[in-house]
């Protein structure tokens, strides 16, 4: 499931539903939501039958009065009540700032003076979304980009009701997402100009990661803040919230659907790649970027073999290509494997074992060709994922130590085989590619 929810005219319109909360639980969809400013929405329009849709009860605008007087607020409806809290007290241009600056030190910094100065509007907004979590009534709250200020209250509601640091972090990043639509807006409403500072717009990881840590390190944690700075009863707000706004992880789910993609799946391939290379950054796994595989790649590896989609009902859970020959890390094959890369689940909302579901279909394909051994490999640096595909039923057969992806930085990789059928099989030791070295013994650090 694409966490953001399409509007037109927003791009960063967000559940935070689904996210991890421990001891079985998780937040509850459809109850929470974040966004860009909602200024943007007009009656009348399929974005504000699409907005009411959702039953939103409660809106809580972040921005100074001045920007909504410059940049409108949302239309007045009676199924809503509206709240204007200008959390932040110390405006900055973040378009002119200059290249130099680093965004991650820079706006955690900024998030540290929010914390400060907007102790009487963020107590305000935590006790507005405790009413809405107590009457069940689902609640919305936004800025202009929805990602400074309101990825500081998202942060601040989540750790409260216990979900882990690295989600927090991730659920900020996920602006990266609507980075180039925002900065479309932004040179739209400009003339045409582009801002001075690279990181306009930007999310990257670094920037919640140290406003975490500069916050814990103040206060020792999260609930301490929320007590000492905001004078609220921490333990009472996160029993409240975690009383009404989490659900347990659902035991049963429907069965995966599996179907071939088609070019017109590009644009959801390309966010889900991205979406995993974000999860990945958030856990200090730089093996991903964003940005880098775009709908050309998906469309090319269709057409040169073939890219698989896995749904759970009408949702995007997870995809896997699948290769008929891989010189570049297996070097010169016969026609004897199918080479499965890419395979992504969709964080938090995937099932639990879609992973594992996707490689079984991948393999099954493979064997339908009459090929009898399915190939994959991992970054040397992620023994976490050799484990995982090991544990699959997959045997290290040697390592590529310069497989050139196309970057043109070339990378090591360790190779992992299992054989489809027992019959003529030979086994791994006999198989080993011209291009590896010898398998590594047995314990040895590799993953992707």
């Amino acid at each position: 499931m694409d966490r953001h929810i399409p509007f037109e005219a927003l791009h960063n319109f967000r559940d935070l539903g689904g996210y991890p909360a421990g001891d079985g639980h998780r937040v509850r969809p459809g109850r929470l939501f974040r966004s860009d400013s909602l200024g943007k929405l007009t009656p009348d329009t399929q974005d504000w039958t699409r907005f009411l849709s959702l039953g939103i009860r409660t809106v809580v605008d972040l921005r100074y009065p001045w920007e909504i007087e410059t940049r409108g607020r949302i239309p007045a409806h009676p199924s809503f009540a509206y709240h204007n809290l200008s959390i932040e007290h110390r405006p900055y241009d973040q378009a002119a700032l200059t290249p130099d600056i680093a965004p991650g030190p820079y706006l955690a910094e900024r998030f540290m003076e929010v914390a400060e100065d907007g102790t009487k509007e963020l107590r305000t907004a935590l006790e507005l979304i405790s009413e809405s979590a107590e009457s069940a009534s689902p609640l919305v709250f936004h800025c202009a980009s929805g990602k400074d200020r309101t990825g500081q209250l998202a942060a601040l509601t989540l750790s409260l009701l216990g979900v882990p640091d690295l989600v927090i972090i991730e659920d900020f990043s996920l602006t990266e997402l609507a980075t180039q639509a925002l900065l479309t807006d932004w040179k739209t409403r400009n003339n045409g100009r582009t801002p001075t500072w690279p990181g306009f717009a930007r999310a990257p990881e670094s920037v919640m990661r140290l406003f975490l840590a500069s916050l814990r390190a103040r206060y020792g944690s999260t609930e301490a803040y929320v007590t000492e700075a905001l004078n609220l009863n921490a333990e009472s707000l996160s029993a409240t919230l975690r009383t009404h706004l989490l659900e347990p992880v659902p035991t049963t789910w429907p069965n995966l659907t599996y179907r071939k993609a088609t070019p017109t799946d590009a644009p959801a391939l390309v966010r889900l790649r991205d979406t995993a290379a974000l999860w990945q950054l958030a856990r200090g796994i730089s093996q991903w970027q964003p940005g880098e595989k775009d709908e050309t790649h998906f469309r090319t590896r269709m057409r040169e073999g073939e890219v698989w989609l896995a749904h759970t009902g009408d949702h995007l859970s997870g995809a896997w290509e699948l290769w008929w020959d891989d010189p570049a890390a297996w070097g010169p094959r016969p026609p004897d494997a199918g080479y499965i890369h890419r395979l992504m689940t969709t964080p938090h909302t995937a099932p639990p074992g879609t992973g594992r579901k996707m490689l079984a279909q991948a393999e099954s394909r493979i064997a339908a060709t009459g090929r009898p051994y399915a190939r994959l490999d991992c970054l040397t640096s992620n023994p976490r994922l050799r484990a995982y595909y090991e544990s699959a039923g997959y045997t290290v057969v040697g390592e590529q130590r310069a497989k050139d992806g196309g970057s043109g930085s070339p990378y090591a990789v360790t190779l992992l085989e299992k054989p489809l059928a027992s019959s003529g099989a030979l086994s791994p030791s006999r198989r080993r590619p011209a291009s590896a070295s010898p398998r590594p013994p047995r314990g040895r650090a590799a993953g992707r």
